[in-house]
């Protein structure tokens, strides 16, 4: 399964766009839409269509990995909303997550009022995440 284009607007009005590398605030380099790694050094300067690049690599790296973790069969609006949140908190925040045992167990509905408790960066509640977190509940909710 792939990304939606309701799934890849999600990510991208939550991620924002960033064309200057920064430090998000869990503390780690980031840019164009949401991209970490090793690649992402202070002060880097990227270009729009780089940034879009490196948002479609990064987007198959989490459709692959919320492939291989959900065990049960997910609609478009599901996969998208769970890939948002793979890609915000990585998908072993995902693989050790109650949210993810509920789903495999086959309580959708459980699994979605989880998505609300993942609201903090640093210890922190964050307004931005919690209306990411409410927006991928909603469209999960989404028939």
């Amino acid at each position: 399964m792939k990304t939606s284009d309701a799934g890849i607007t999600l990510v991208k009005s939550s991620e924002g766009l960033k064309l200057v590398a920064y430090k998000c605030p869990a503390g780690i380099w980031t840019n164009g839409y949401g991209h970490t790694g090793p690649d992402v050094t202070p002060g880097q300067v990227i270009t729009q269509a780089q940034a879009d690049a490196l948002l479609a690599r990064d987007l198959e790296r989490f459709e692959a990995g919320v492939a291989r973790l959900v065990k049960v069969p997910l609609n478009q609006n599901q996969f998208d909303a769970l890939v948002c949140f793979s890609f915000n908190l990585g998908l072993g925040a995902l693989q050790g997550s109650t949210l993810l045992r509920l789903l495999n167990a086959g309580d959708y509905a459980g699994a979605a009022a989880q998505f609300p408790r993942w609201n903090k960066a640093g210890g922190k509640e964050l307004p931005g995440l919690t209306r990411r977190r409410a927006a991928e509940q909603s469209l999960f909710q989404a028939a």
